[in-house]
C-alpha cells in the first residue's frame, strides 16, 4: 500500500469530513461507547464547509493521506502548537498512516519554531502517542463529553532565540 502525504486543500474538505466521521464512528467506540448523544457532539462540527473553513485558515496546517488515490487519513495543526485533528480509516490503522501524518505535523511545526506540540487524545489512541514519543499529562474532559488523555511532546530543531513567531522555547 503506497502513501502519499500531501497538503489538505479546501476541495479535500468532503473526504476528509468522511475520514473524520468514519474514525471517530468506528475507531473510537472506546472513547464513545455508541452513545448517540456523545457522538452527535463530536461529530457536530464534522462538516464540509466547516473542514473547507479549517484547510483555507492561514492559522492552520493540514495534510491528507491517499493511497490508490482515495483519501484515507487526516491530520491538522494549529499555528498555537495544538495537534487538533489526526485521524484515519479504520481500515489503514496500523499500516503507517497516522504515523506518516504525525511526522508531516511535526516537521510544520519545526518550520513554524513550535518548541512543544500538544493534543487530546481519546483512548483508542493513547498508544498511538506514547509510540510516538508523546507524554501523557493527565486526564481532560473533552468538549464533547468523553474523557481524553492530555499529550505533550517536546520537539527538537526549534529555534532557542526566543524571537521566532510560534515560538515558546524560552518558556521551557
Amino acid at each position: 500500500m503506497g502513501i502519499d502525504i500531501r497538503t489538505a486543500a479546501p476541495e479535500d474538505a468532503s473526504a476528509a469530513c468522511a475520514v473524520l466521521r468514519r474514525s471517530i464512528e468506528e475507531c473510537c467506540a472506546l472513547d464513545h461507547q455508541n452513545k448517540r448523544h456523545i457522538l452527535d457532539a463530536w461529530l457536530g462540527n464534522k462538516t464540509p464547509q466547516n473542514v473547507a473553513l479549517w484547510f483555507s485558515s492561514s492559522c492552520n496546517y493540514a495534510l491528507v493521506a491517499e493511497s490508490d488515490g482515495e483519501l484515507v487519513g487526516v491530520a491538522l495543526l494549529t499555528q498555537a502548537g495544538k495537534l487538533s485533528l489526526c485521524y484515519v480509516l479504520p481500515e489503514v490503522l496500523h499500516r503507517g498512516v497516522g504515523k506518516a501524518l504525525l511526522a508531516g505535523i511535526e516537521a510544520q511545526a519545526r518550520r513554524w519554531d513550535i518548541s512543544v506540540l500538544r493534543l487530546n487524545s481519546t483512548a483508542s489512541a493513547r498508544q498511538f502517542y506514547e509510540r510516538n514519543g508523546y507524554i501523557n499529562a493527565g486526564k481532560e474532559q473533552s468538549c464533547f463529553g468523553v474523557e481524553c488523555d492530555f499529550f505533550w511532546k517536546k520537539l527538537d530543531g526549534c529555534s532557542t532565540d526566543g524571537g521566532a513567531r510560534f515560538c515558546s522555547c524560552s518558556a521551557q
